[in-house]
């Protein structure tokens, strides 16, 4: 049996790897051959849509609620810098090579931001990955024991923007010390559009209360902040601004005792 036009056209997509079927080509051939224009802009989006969501996805920021520069709520800010944080959207720090460090108290906006970073760069489709410095310790760890720290420093490596939260949170022995180092060595000689974001309470002067051999870790940080610029955010955490406070009391009712009479 031949195969109609609209099968055909689904096949060699099919070939070609595009994710087209022959119902979606249908609609579009219904307007005529000027139809064409449309239909590449239509795949086009839809691949780069489908690119965009792998990204996300592999990322591990989340999704459900994306922290965004959009929903961040700039105003809470003051200073005469906050255009510098704004200005983060455009992805500059990614082609410069520009590490970004968020150093603050709980709840000022730093892992929105951080995260915010990394969500404008898949949108991009720029590969990003996001991980909590405990989770980086336990991953060390585990590699060290399986005999697999190469591959689990080149999986680290390869992403155009690492994301590190929380350091700080958490202890690294001397041995994960020195994997950190090797993993930011690696990035800092790396090729192409990539940087490096981290987010902390403390400041990277006192990072060495959590991380053993000095010698190591000073080399690291001169690499991250070699070409870095730090974002020191001060003040109340915005968490609970929407906070309500209802306040309620339990107790019975007092019962009144019936009266008694004398006859």
């Amino acid at each position: 049996m031949k195969e109609t036009i609209f099968e055909q056209v689904a096949s060699a997509a099919s070939v070609l790897k595009m994710d087209l079927s022959a119902e979606e080509f249908a609609l579009f051939a219904e307007a005529g051959m000027e139809a064409v224009q449309m239909l590449l802009g239509y795949l086009s989006e839809k691949k780069q849509q489908t690119t965009i969501q792998t990204l996300l996805k592999m990322s591990r920021l989340p999704t459900k609620a994306p922290k965004t520069f959009e929903n961040f709520d700039f105003s809470l800010l003051k200073g005469k810098d906050v255009e510098r944080l704004k200005v983060l959207s455009s992805l500059n720090a990614i082609y410069s090579h520009r590490n970004l460090a968020f150093i603050g108290p709980a709840g000022t906006g730093k892992t929105h931001l951080a995260q915010a970073f990394g969500y404008a760069c898949c949108q991009h489709g720029l590969k990003t990955y996001f991980i909590k410095a405990s989770e980086l310790r336990d991953r060390f760890t585990a590699a060290r024991r399986s005999g697999k720290t190469d591959s689990c420093l080149n999986g680290l490596v390869r992403p155009s923007c690492l994301i590190i939260d929380e350091i700080g949170h958490c202890a690294f022995d001397k041995e994960n010390t020195r994997l950190f180092f090797d993993l930011i060595d690696r990035r800092y000689n790396k090729e192409g559009s990539f940087n490096m974001i981290f987010t902390s309470n403390k400041n990277p002067a006192l990072w060495r209360e959590d991380f053993e051999e000095d010698a190591t870790l000073l080399c690291t940080l001169d690499r991250i902040f070699d070409d870095a610029t730090v974002f020191k955010l001060r003040g109340e955490s915005f968490r609970g601004k929407k906070l309500e406070t209802v306040s309620l009391q339990t107790g019975r009712v007092p019962t009144v005792e019936p009266a008694v009479t004398k006859e």
